[in-house]
C-alpha cells in the first residue's frame, strides 16, 4: 500500500477476506482524508476589519488667501471629538466659536472681517485617548470697493425702528455706490411681514430700489426689513460693507381722496369718513422758464404722506421758477404736509380760502383753511395714502412719490429677479 502525498490525501485500504459458512467472500474498503480534521482552524479564520483612523481638518487650509468672510470656516474631526479650538486675528483678538453637540465640528460664531489674517489652533481627542493637533493661518479678501445701504421712506428719512407708519408705506434701499449686479443685491434685501403679504422690489436707478406690497398693508401688520449685504459681491469688485435691519408696524388706515371734480378732500379712517375739507389745487397750464417747462397742475395719482413741517419755507426757485418772476414766490407756510418729492403739500393758506371748494389757484399744492390744515397735519402719519383724482396735466410719476400709481403688473417688472 502507498500514500500519494502529491494530492494531499492518504488512502488506507484493507481488504479482509473472510470465508464464511457459505464460502462467501466479503471485501471491505476504508478511506481517510488527512487534513479534514483541520477544517475551521486558525489558518482559515476570516480577516479582521481595520480600525478607523482619527483625523482633524481645518478649512480654509494653511496659507489660503482671498477667503470669503462669509464662507465656511470649520474645524472637523473624524472618529474623534474636537476638544479645544483657539481662533485669533492678526491683533491677537480671540474669535468666539461653537462646537456641535457631538464634538464633530467647530465654527466661528461671528462673521469674519475683510482683509484680516486669522490663525486657528485645534485639538481633537480620539476614543483611545490619542490627541491630534492642527494649525491653519489664512487671510480674507480685501474688497476693491464697498457700499453702505440706508433703509428709508420715500421722503429720504431713515425708517425708525419700532415706529408706526401708514398703510401705503414704501421702503427704500439707498446704496451709496452704483450697483452693478442688482440681482445679487436684491437677493440680500429681505422684507418679511406678519401677516404675510405679497411684495416686490422696483429699481428706480442703479442706487435706489423701492419695495411695496401688491395692495395696501392691513393695519397692525408687523414689517421687518433686512439688508444682509455684508460680504456680498455686488459686481465690479464692489462688496457690501455692513448689514442693516429695521422693524416697524402699520397704523390705522388713513386715506384722503382729493377730487378736482368737487374740489373737496374726503378723509377716511379705517374706512369711515371722518372729515371733508374744501381745497384749491393747481391752477393748471405750464410756463417755459429758462429753457425749463414748469407745470402748475396737481398731478393725478396715488401719493403717500412723506413728512410734515410747521412752518416750512416754500421757495419757487427750488424747482426752477425765479422768485422775481411773474409767478415766483417765497413764503413761510404753516401746517404743511408733504406728499411729493417735488414739493406738493396739503397746507394752510388763508389768502385762498375764498377759492377753496370752487376754484383752483395754487401752483400745484392743495390749499386748506387754517383749521383743516392743522387737523390734517395732526392726523397724518408717514405712509398715509392721498389720492388725487380728475385733474389735468401728466399723471404722477414713480420718482415723484408715485409708487402706488404704478400698476402691480408693471411694478414687478422693475425687479432685478424677474
Amino acid at each position: 500500500m502507498t500514500v500519494d502525498r502529491r494530492i494531499g490525501v492518504r488512502v488506507l485500504a484493507a481488504v479482509l477476506v473472510l470465508t464464511g459458512t457459505f464460502g462467501a467472500v466479503v471485501a471491505v474498503g476504508i478511506s481517510h482524508c488527512w487534513g479534514c480534521d483541520r477544517a475551521g482552524s486558525s489558518d482559515q479564520q476570516s480577516a479582521v476589519a481595520p480600525q478607523p483612523i482619527a483625523d482633524l481638518v481645518i478649512s480654509p487650509g494653511p496659507a489660503a488667501t482671498d477667503v470669503d468672510p462669509l464662507g465656511p470656516v470649520t474645524v472637523s474631526a473624524s472618529f474623534a471629538s474636537v476638544s479645544e479650538v483657539t481662533m485669533t486675528n492678526e491683533e491677537g483678538i480671540r474669535i468666539a466659536g461653537v462646537t456641535t453637540p457631538d464634538g464633530a465640528v467647530w465654527k466661528p460664531a461671528v462673521p469674519l472681517g475683510y482683509g484680516r489674517t486669522y490663525t486657528i489652533t485645534a485639538t481633537a481627542t480620539a476614543p483611545d485617548g490619542a490627541r491630534l493637533q492642527r494649525v491653519s493661518t489664512f487671510s480674507t479678501l480685501v474688497p476693491g470697493n464697498q457700499t453702505r445701504v440706508r433703509l428709508t421712506t420715500t421722503s429720504g428719512a431713515d425708517v425708525r425702528d419700532g415706529a408706526t407708519y401708514g398703510i401705503g408705506t414704501v421702503v427704500v434701499a439707498r446704496f451709496d455706490e452704483p450697483i452693478v449686479d442688482k440681482a445679487a443685491a436684491e437677493r440680500r434685501l429681505v422684507v418679511s411681514t406678519a401677516p404675510a403679504v405679497i411684495g416686490s422690489w422696483y429699481w428706480l436707478d442703479d442706487q435706489t430700489a423701492h419695495w411695496r406690497p401688491a395692495q395696501y398693508f392691513a393695519p397692525e401688520t408687523a414689517v421687518t426689513v433686512q439688508a444682509n449685504i455684508y460680504g456680498a459681491a455686488l459686481g465690479g469688485g464692489l462688496y457690501g460693507q455692513e448689514d442693516v435691519h429695521v422693524g416697524f408696524v402699520i397704523g390705522d388706515a388713513h386715506v384722503a381722496i382729493a377730487d378736482d371734480a368737487t374740489k373737496q378732500v374726503s378723509v377716511f379712517n379705517n374706512g369711515q369718513l371722518v372729515r371733508t375739507m374744501p381745497t384749491s389745487m393747481g391752477m393748471g397750464g405750464t410756463e417755459r422758464v429758462n429753457g425749463q417747462t414748469i407745470s402748475f397742475w396737481t398731478q393725478r395719482g396715488i401719493y403717500t404722506v412723506m413728512d410734515k413741517a410747521n412752518p416750512v419755507v416754500m421757495d419757487s426757485s427750488t424747482y426752477g421758477l425765479p422768485i422775481n418772476s411773474r409767478l415766483g414766490y417765497r413764503e413761510t407756510i404753516s401746517w404743511a404736509t408733504r406728499i411729493s418729492t417735488d414739493g406738493i403739500y396739503l397746507h394752510q393758506l388763508e389768502s385762498t380760502v375764498w377759492a377753496q371748494g370752487n376754484t383752483n389757484v395754487s401752483h400745484g399744492c392743495l390749499n386748506l383753511n387754517p383749521d383743516n390744515a392743522r387737523w390734517f397735519y395732526d392726523f397724518s402719519q408717514p405712509g398715509d395714502v392721498v389720492e388725487v383724482r380728475n385733474t389735468g396735466g401728466e399723471p404722477l410719476q414713480v420718482w415723484q412719490n408715485g409708487d402706488w400709481s404704478v400698476p402691480w403688473e408693471q411694478w414687478v417688472k422693475g425687479s432685478a429677479l424677474r
